[in-house]
């Protein structure tokens, strides 16, 4: 019947990534766009929000040494 697999359920899996992939239409140049960006966007995003909190800080607020 159609739908069904007779193997295992990966081939359509990676027929549909390298059609998403390797197609070229806009939907899915913009979708990849958005991933990439949300990847490395993430991280950056946190990162320099995090260094800007530790410049506001004076160095003995963030560094406690009890002895």
């Amino acid at each position: 019947m159609g739908g069904e697999t007779t193997g295992s359920g990966g081939a359509w899996f990676r027929a549909r990534i390298d059609h998403f992939l390797y197609s070229g239409e806009k939907k899915h140049v913009v979708a990849g766009i958005a991933i990439f960006g949300a990847i490395f966007g993430v991280p950056w995003y946190l990162m320099t929000r995090a260094l800007s909190h530790a410049q506001d800080l004076e160095p003995s607020d963030y560094v406690s040494v009890d002895i």
